[in-house]
């Protein structure tokens, strides 16, 4: 018994004092400290006798031990917590007559036949849960490659610090994980549910008495609970992560311009465009810049050799010095009729908002759902904006709930697919199908995105479009399976 254990625990330590004030006893010379030591073992002896003669032997005792004994070890050996949680639900409900539901959560609860719902509740979250932790490792190695790997390597060729690197890649691995979490949501499922049924453990389960419902609810659960850690990182992490890398890129930028311009390579924003040569070091070769000013001219200034400087102007990303340059000026009404300026040396001025997406503005990637309803609102108020503006405020405030809620219908999607199609081989053919369906799933949203900034489409739409298709091929398949 626990009090037999806390007895023992203290005769020891009682012990273990003893010994101490032996040995104690031994190597003091003083006796001065030798008579505080046995008064110290004095007070511990006496502890031990009223520990012994008042708590032990005393009828409260006496009175825990018969309770723990008789009533709160038998209530326990008997005790299952879920049952009980389940069971004071269904009675708050029937008290708000909500029978169905209280009807529901009985029939949750574990059976009189004695088969136990929640150990198979147990095995089939934690086999799930790790089949989604792997598939969200392949995932993340994926979009960790394909998105940062690349814009790693130009940075690291411009010998900029490793761990200014190593912080880039920090800020941007929230973006990665709530691109993997849904992915890694239906292939999980998908090889695991496809294991269980190639080894006949569903149609274990299945010939107990037990219906599909039975299985589809762990599966819809453990999918909301990835959904809801998934849209904490879309809401919070990510635009928390885009502002530092931002903020970080466009430091590194300013001591080091020569990041953003990579050889060989063209530059383009909405009125610019700057084609760049070869690159070597802090030389640029065979420049050419394409500009609209504010009198509405078109220019084009061409240069043989150009040097980037530092500049210290706010807002100024970089200086060129430009030699030999060339300007062409052209008017739009008269085309036939343009100006030609020559000269041995010019600066031209680079402004953040020209050649880098990280501008010092706030975008809509790096507010939360809530700034981001605020500015929308105040947006469709004001009327200054263009629709064009207000939309892709839209399409993101709808992204940032579209896409990790994408894990609660693949998660309705991987159980018919993985029971009607996993019976031979059902990891393997889980895979397939996963990566497929993963692929049409980000074909759609990307598609999306461009319809919806370049062609208006409402953002709801296109953003939930692919949510709403996974739901209908689930729905179609799970009333196959049913009647099956």
């Amino acid at each position: 018994m626990k009090f037999d254990r806390i007895e023992a625990f203290l005769n020891r330590i009682v012990g273990f004092f003893r010994r101490l004030f032996c040995s104690l006893k031994n190597r003091l010379s003083s006796l001065r400290a030798f008579i505080k030591a046995k008064k110290t073992a004095l007070h511990i002896e006496s502890f031990g006798y009223y520990y012994t003669r008042f708590l032990r032997k005393s009828r409260l005792c006496r009175k825990i031990r018969w309770f723990y004994k008789n009533k709160f070890k038998p209530f326990w050996a008997g005790f299952n917590l879920l049952n009980s949680i389940f069971h004071r639900t269904a009675c708050l409900l029937r008290l708000v007559h909500l029978y169905r539901a209280a009807d529901f959560f009985d029939g949750a609860m574990q059976e009189k036949s004695g088969i136990n719902r929640h150990v198979f509740y147990r095995y089939l979250l934690k086999e799930l849960f790790l089949y989604f932790f792997v598939a969200f490792l392949f995932f993340f190695f994926i979009f960790f490659v394909n998105q940062i790997l690349l814009v790693i390597q130009k940075i690291l060729e411009k010998k900029v610090p490793l761990w200014d690197v190593i912080r880039l890649m920090t800020y941007a691995l929230p973006s990665i994980i709530a691109q993997s979490a849904p992915f890694a949501t239906l292939v999980g499922f998908l090889m695991c549910l496809g294991r269980l049924v190639s080894e006949n453990e569903i149609l274990i389960f299945r010939a107990s008495g037990q219906s599909y419902k039975t299985i589809l609810l762990p599966v819809i659960f453990l999918g909301g609970a990835i959904s809801v850690g998934s849209f904490f990182v879309n809401d919070y992490l990510l635009p928390l992560g885009t502002i530092k890398y931002n903020s970080l890129y466009r430091s590194i930028l300013s001591s080091n311009p020569s990041v953003e311009l990579e050889p060989n390579s063209v530059k383009k924003t909405v009125d610019k465009t700057l084609v760049i040569g070869n690159v070597t070091n802090d030389q640029v070769s065979d420049l050419i810049f394409f500009d609209t000013g504010t009198d509405e001219q078109q220019r084009i200034i061409i240069a043989g050799k150009s040097v980037v400087k530092k500049s210290k102007d706010p807002g100024v990303l970089m200086t060129l010095d430009m030699n030999d340059a060339t300007v062409l000026l052209f008017d739009r009404a008269r085309r036939g009729n343009y100006d030609v300026l020559s000269s041995q040396g010019m600066n031209l001025n680079i402004f953040e908002s020209s050649i880098s997406s990280t501008s010092s503005r706030v975008s809509p990637r790096e507010m939360t759902s809530y700034d981001l309803h605020k500015k929308i609102k105040e947006m469709e108020t004001s009327g200054e904006f263009t629709q064009k503006k207000l939309n892709s405020y839209k399409l993101e405030y709808n992204k940032k709930f579209s896409l990790p809620f994408g894990s609660i219908f693949f998660a309705f999607l991987a159980l018919p697919l993985a029971l009607l199609f996993g019976k031979h081989n059902g990891q393997t053919i889980g895979l397939i199908i996963g990566i497929v369906i993963c692929v049409l799933y980000w074909t759609m949203m990307i598609l999306g995105q461009i319809f919806g900034n370049r062609g208006g489409l409402n953002g709801f739409a296109v953003m939930w479009a692919p949510n709403l298709a996974i739901t209908l091929a689930g729905g179609i398949f799970y009333i196959k399976l049913i009647g099956k």
